[in-house]
């Protein structure tokens, strides 16, 4: 796996998050996985261009919540509702968006698709990809896994 592939999205976290409320922005951790193993909330946004792909973002349903509220300027969230899934549905998207960006200031063309969201209890999520690159990032200590399936990695 190239690292290039993989920073722009870190990057991406590192400049958005603060810009919608969150201040102690973290990396926590990096693993390599088969399939995703997710329980709450899942955006996937799928990647067309110099490379292809997924990435997809998972956390737990009271994290989505957390995150909702923020940018929806404090507003309680109490259940993930359609305005509550259409904030997380946003920052996937504000998110792979600054990746594309960032793609393209390194030379490499992509496009991304529309986020999907689903959430529930306990599902697994394969790729076309025989290697997942998950990267477990924190905002102000709410844990966002970012989950990249590329096959040009």
């Amino acid at each position: 796996m190239d690292v290039k592939h993989i920073n722009p999205f870190i990057e991406a976290f590192f400049s958005i998050m603060p810009q919608i409320g969150f201040s102690d922005i973290k990396k926590n951790s990096l693993e390599v996985r088969q399939e995703i193993k997710a329980t709450g909330v899942t955006i996937s946004l799928g990647i067309i261009g110099d490379v292809k792909g997924n990435v997809i973002y998972t956390l737990d349903t009271e994290s989505a919540k957390k995150i909702a509220s923020t940018m929806m300027m404090g507003f309680p969230v109490t259940e993930l509702d359609d305005m509550a899934q259409s904030a997380i549905s946003e920052l996937s998207n504000m998110l792979t968006a600054n990746a594309s960006t960032n793609f393209s200031n390194m030379g490499i063309q992509i496009n991304i698709s529309t986020p999907t969201l689903i959430y529930g209890e306990e599902f697994r999520i394969k790729t076309n990809t025989d290697k997942i690159l998950a990267v477990t990032l924190s905002a102000d200590n709410i844990p966002v896994d970012i989950n990249i399936a590329l096959e040009n990695m």
